[in-house]
This record gives structure tokens, C-alpha cells and sequence, in this order.
């Protein structure tokens, strides 16, 4: 076999590999022997068809097959001889191929940048710690009782006030025609719970039961429904029950009534479970704080491939937040996929750069260099951290994989078995499972090194959410384009806990390519 290296251009590197014909016809040989002893043909005992009758019938899937583990084997051995550490799934060329001729392909490759990560011990975060006030405890125990309120039916006939519960049927209809998916009978309906479209509960205001009302409302603009978003409905609702709240006494029987002794154990259960937030949130704002520091002492060149993959998934994700905020309206479920998605997915497809930008062709500009400059950083922080974690050893055994995969299960309930199958049969969704617990074992690496100051804030600033930049959203600062971060205030303000998820998908570990791609163009 030859190889000669034709290219080296910054991350890019280029070979040219020729395998001798003698060297394939070796292996092909080989390889129709062994099909030869497992075919079984009419006519024929098993393992007793002719040679060359078993080429003829099968010699060319067979050269496809040997020509595929060729190039497999010879590029590999091409960037092991030539100590190239491949960042990205090499993309293979086939330039020249005959049945007797010698194979000539072109290799391209990205190799990984080289990497120096800096004295850790002269990186200096704050970690920001708050302590529980008793009125959130409070507020909690009342959203409890609010939950579990119990409602009676209202004996002495009055008109309808917010906070009461009606029982109603409608009809709707929209602009002007009657719509089936606008019906319902017997629908319990808080009011003032904002449940139904806005201003349809405040029209029910002062009806008496068995009266029956003409709603007018319209639908917003951001309706998940797009045939109903922005149009005119009008319904006709009868009230057919009254029911008032039944005010809930915050005492020990309410207590046992949740499966607590008391109503100390469920003050202590609130306060648990508020700590856990904290200590949450205040992970994720030190570790935030440290991508920020290590973005800032780190400059080396990414793979231009991780690069246009990491932008593309950006681009998509806000597409898709798009997507799913117009839906908030009409079910607001929150999906709490949490299944991590690997935003490096290692890249081993042989990713086709030729339609890299069609994803971005609704951005502006300014948009666009965003978006560009927040892969970048996160490809170099997620090479940056698996470099460390290879450097260091570090690495997560099937044990923790296994308790993982165990916590994941258990959020669903009666699933678990088939949770734990999915992640069994699924090596791809088990690397993601594995993936943000290297994570954290880098991150927690780093800070045993680092310089890390303890303080105290109010906890309104501990769940402040924190830009991509390292900025605190809210924060008098140019911004370069208005789009992403008003996105992201989006998201913060819909739940700013849920920033631990962004945090761990920002600077995922980059793995490079563990093998040479055997894929022929």
C-alpha cells in the first residue's frame, strides 16, 4: 500500500492511498472461499459449490464487501502511520477502481487541534450560594394547599365570581360557522385560572347557573393551532353547577392527608427539596462562571467540520423553540425530555458540507455571526474539556452509567423496564447518557484546582439566568443581535432552572473520530 500525504493546510490534512490489485485479490479470494463453504445452491451438496460458479453469483457483492473493509483498513492504518488524530469522520474519495487495477481513493481529514490547557489553579470563580427564606416555604405550602383544594357545590343561588368553579357545556363557532373541536359538555372550569382563552373566563363573570351567555373571543396569534391561531370564535355556554372552594386548614390532618406525620414533615420535605434547587442553580452559575474563565484562556483553531455541525444544531434548536413555543398556548406539557442530546454526535455521518447553510437562510447577517461565534465556543470549550478528561484519565465506568440509566428509568413510572431496554438496545442513547456525567466529572476536576470564593446572594440572583456570553440576561451591555437573547429570556422566564439543561449542553465533551470511515463516493 502507498500513501502520500498531498495536503496539510492548518486542520485539514490530505492523502492519497493506493492498494495494490494482488493485495484485494488476496483478500477477495479469501473472502469467496469462506462463502463458498456456507452457500448452498440446487444441485450441490452444501459447501460443495464450485468456485467459480459461487463468483459468479456473488462476486460482486463480495467485492463490495472487501473493497469496503480495504478502505476501512488502509485509511486507518494511513492516519495511524501518519499520527493523525482525526477530529471528524475522514471523507473518502474513490478516484480510481477496476476489477484487476490497483484502488487509488483520496482521504481528507480534519485532525484535532493541539491543545494546552492552562494552570488550573490560577482560574479564579465565585460560587453563589442563598439561603431559604421561611415566606418561600410558605408560598409553597400554600401553592399545596391551592392544589389540593377541594371544591362544594353552591346551595344558595348567586351570580358567578372569579376564583369559583363552573360546570359548563358549549359551542362554539368560528367566524361564523360552527366548529365541532369548539364543543364540550360537563367541563369543570376554574375561573380566573386563565385555562381557557384569554377573556373567556372574565365573560363568565357574573352569570347565575342554568343562564346560559354568548363569549366572544380570539384566538392568539401564536396559537398552536395555526387553523385556529389569530381568528374570531364565538361560543355558546351554559352554566349548569356552581361549586365554591373549600378553604384548606394547614394542620397536621392535612398533613397525613399528603403521606406526612405532620405538618413540620412537610415543611421539612419543601425545604429538601428547595435546597436541592439551590444547590442545583448554584452548580450551574459557578460552573457557567468556569466555561466563561476557560473560553477566555483557551485559542486554538476547531475543526471547521465541528464547527458548521455545532452552528447547524444552534440554528435548528432555535427553529424548533420557534416550533414549540407556539404550541405553549394550546398545551403547555412540558416534554422535560432531558435526553440529552449529544450536540457533537461525534460526527461519523460524513457530514455533506454542500448544504451546510440551507438551515440559516432565514437569518440575517447579523444573526448568523451570532449563532457562528456561540458554536465556536462551544465546539473549543467541548474539545477543550475532552482533552482534559483524556489527559487526566478521566472517565465514567458502567457502574455510573448503570445508576444513571436507573435514575432516568425512574422517572417514569411503570415504564421502567422499557426505559431501561431502550437504553440496553440503543448504544447511541446510552453514549448520550454517559456523555454530561463526563461532564461533570471534568468540571468537578477543574474546580478542585481552580480558586473558588463562596458568596452569598438573594435567591432571585442565584436563578438569574446567565446569556451564552457569560452575561447576566437583564445586563446593561451592547448585545450583538436582539433574536438569541430574546429567545433565551424566553426560556429563563418560562423556568430559569431549566438553565442547568443549557449549561450542560454547551460545552459537551468532543470525542474525536474513533475510526476511519469505510464511505465511498
Amino acid at each position: 500500500m502507498e500513501i502520500t500525504q498531498t495536503q496539510s493546510a492548518g486542520l485539514t490534512r490530505e492523502f492519497k492511498v493506493v492498494v495494490a490489485a494482488k493485495d484485494i485479490e488476496e483478500k477477495l479470494n479469501i473472502r469467496l472461499a469462506e462463502v463458498q463453504g456456507m452457500v448452498n445452491l440446487p444441485g450441490f451438496r452444501p459447501g460443495k459449490v464450485p468456485l467459480t460458479l459461487v463468483k459468479k453469483r456473488f462476486g460482486a457483492s463480495v467485492m463490495g464487501e472487501v473493497l469496503e473493509q480495504v478502505v476501512q483498513d488502509s485509511s486507518s492504518q494511513a492516519l495511524a502511520e501518519n499520527n493523525v488524530r482525526p477530529a471528524m469522520q475522514p471523507q473518502i474519495e474513490i478516484e480510481k477502481f477496476d476489477e484487476g487495477a490497483d484502488l487509488e481513493y483520496k482521504l481528507k481529514v480534519e485532525v484535532m487541534p493541539e491543545i494546552v490547557p492552562v494552570d488550573f489553579s490560577t482560574i479564579e470563580v465565585e460560587r453563589e450560594t442563598a439561603e431559604i427564606a421561611e415566606e418561600e416555604i410558605e408560598q409553597a405550602m400554600s401553592r399545596i394547599a391551592e392544589q389540593n383544594q377541594q371544591t362544594k357545590p353552591v346551595e344558595k343561588k348567586r351570580a358567578v365570581k372569579s376564583g369559583d368553579v363552573v360546570v359548563i357545556d358549549f359551542t362554539g363557532k368560528l367566524e361564523g360557522k360552527d366548529d365541532d373541536r369548539l364543543k364540550g359538555e360537563g367541563a369543570r372550569l376554574t375561573l380566573g385560572s386563565n385555562t381557557f382563552i384569554a377573556g373567556f373566563e372574565d365573560q363568565l363573570v357574573g352569570a347565575k347557573p342554568g343562564e346560559t351567555r354568548e363569549v366572544k373571543v380570539t384566538f392568539p396569534e401564536e396559537y398552536g393551532n395555526a387553523e385556529l391561531a389569530g381568528k374570531e370564535a364565538a361560543f355558546t355556554v351554559e352554566v349548569k353547577e356552581l361549586h365554591e372552594p373549600i378553604p384548606v386548614e394547614m394542620n397536621d390532618e392535612f398533613a397525613k392527608s399528603l403521606g406526612f406525620d405532620d405538618l413540620e414533615g412537610v415543611k421539612a420535605a419543601i425545604r429538601q427539596q428547595i435546597e436541592g434547587e439551590y444547590k442545583q442553580a448554584a452548580r450551574t452559575r459557578v460552573k457557567r462562571r468556569l466555561l466563561d474563565k476557560l473560553a477566555e484562556s483557551h485559542s486554538f483553531e476547531v475543526p471547521q467540520g465541528m464547527l458548521d455541525a455545532e452552528y447547524e444544531t444552534i440554528v435548528r434548536q432555535i427553529a424548533g423553540a420557534d416550533h414549540d413555543h407556539a404550541h405553549d398556548h394550546d398545551h403547555d406539557h412540558d416534554h422535560d425530555h432531558d435526553h440529552d442530546h449529544d450536540h457533537g454526535h461525534d460526527h461519523d455521518h460524513g457530514h455533506d458540507h454542500d448544504h451546510k447553510h440551507a438551515v440559516d437562510e432565514k437569518l440575517n447577517d447579523e444573526e448568523k455571526s451570532e449563532y457562528r461565534t456561540i458554536a465556536e465556543r462551544r465546539v473549543r470549550l467541548g474539545l477543550l474539556l475532552s482533552e482534559v478528561g483524556r489527559l487526566n484519565n478521566i472517565d465514567v465506568s458502567d457502574e455510573e452509567v448503570q445508576r444513571a440509566m436507573i435514575q432516568e428509568a425512574s422517572r417514569y413510572p411503570g415504564q421502567e423496564r422499557q426505559v431501561v431496554e431502550f437504553y440496553r438496545g440503543n448504544p447511541q442513547a446510552l453514549a448520550n447518557l454517559r456523555a454530561p456525567l463526563f461532564e461533570e466529572k471534568i468540571i468537578d476536576f477543574i474546580l478542585e484546582m481552580a480558586k473558588v470564593s463562596e458568596k452569598t446572594v438573594t435567591a432571585e440572583e442565584l436563578f438569574k439566568p446567565i446569556d451564552e456570553d457569560g452575561e447576566e440576561a437583564g445586563a446593561d451591555k451592547k448585545k450583538p443581535a436582539k433574536k438569541a437573547a430574546a429567545k433565551k429570556t424566553k426560556a429563563a422566564d418560562k423556568d430559569a432552572k431549566a438553565d442547568a439543561k443549557d449549561e450542560a449542553a454547551e460545552a459537551k465533551p468532543k470525542k474525536p473520530a474513533k475510526k476511519a470511515a469505510a464511505k465511498s463516493e
